[in-house]
């Protein structure tokens, strides 16, 4: 039976932070040109964050658990 590599639950929510700190940047530079308001940026900026993030790491969590499309990678000893 093949084994499939997995991403541990910390290397999930890492990645979905690094890659939240950049949308979200651009997202309040871009809430912030429109509204010229740095409260507003900051409050759309931060719902949008905590909201992005959860989804992000329940899509992940959720593509772990379908095998097609994934390197095998076979434990030492093994044929």
């Amino acid at each position: 039976m093949p084994v499939y590599q997995k991403e541990s639950h910390l290397r999930s929510i890492i990645k979905g932070l690094t890659w939240r700190i950049v949308a979200s940047l651009t997202i309040l530079l871009i809430t912030y040109e429109v509204s010229g308001e740095m409260d507003l940026a900051l409050k759309v900026t931060g719902i949008e964050f905590v909201v992005k993030l959860t989804l992000y790491y329940l899509h992940e969590r959720a593509w772990q658990q379908i095998p097609r499309g994934r390197i095998r990678q076979l434990f030492k000893g093994t044929i």
